[in-house]
């Protein structure tokens, strides 16, 4: 058996009047994320992991945010995208890891939510997603974004 990790970034700004998409859910809140896409930074750090554990570049890459085709697109159909790009190596995800620093609002209470959508799509229940602050230090903690972290562990 062969493993290879990957591991995924992604930051998105914050903005006023924008729906939160995160995890694969919809978070009510004042505030969304700026993007071409539905904004959804956790699917786009995991996708980075997993597409640079198979050695297939990364979201930038595959999804381009030049492309129309994107504009506005339900992440959770990248992430779904992404898997069968690697199926199609011989790959499939053992295990993802997943770290969101966002101020605000709380994400506990919508963390088994994100895992019950995820999860499905990557193929695998080992799936951990953790929620932090940043004390209210940088652009995360004034409120003006959000950074994702994401580990992923293939197989074949």
């Amino acid at each position: 058996m062969e493993f290879r990790i990957g591991h995924g970034y992604d930051v998105h700004t914050l903005q006023d009047g924008l729906p939160m998409w995160l995890g694969g859910i919809r978070i009510e809140y004042a505030r969304g994320f700026v993007a071409h896409s539905d904004g959804d930074v956790a699917i786009h750090a995991l996708c980075d992991a997993i597409l640079g554990a198979a050695g297939l570049g990364d979201i930038g890459l595959h999804f381009p945010d030049s492309d129309p085709a994107f504009k506005g697109i339900d992440s959770k159909r990248l992430l779904a995208e992404t898997i069968r790009k690697i199926s199609a190596e011989g790959w499939k995800v053992a295990n993802a890891d997943i770290t969101i620093a966002l101020q605000a609002p709380k994400l506990r209470p919508h963390i088994d939510a994100m895992k019950a959508v995820l999860s499905p799509i990557l193929g695998t229940d080992a799936l951990n997603i953790k929620a932090t602050t940043t004390e209210r230090l940088g652009f995360v903690g004034r409120g003006e974004g959000c950074e994702v972290w994401a580990v992923a562990l293939l197989e074949r």
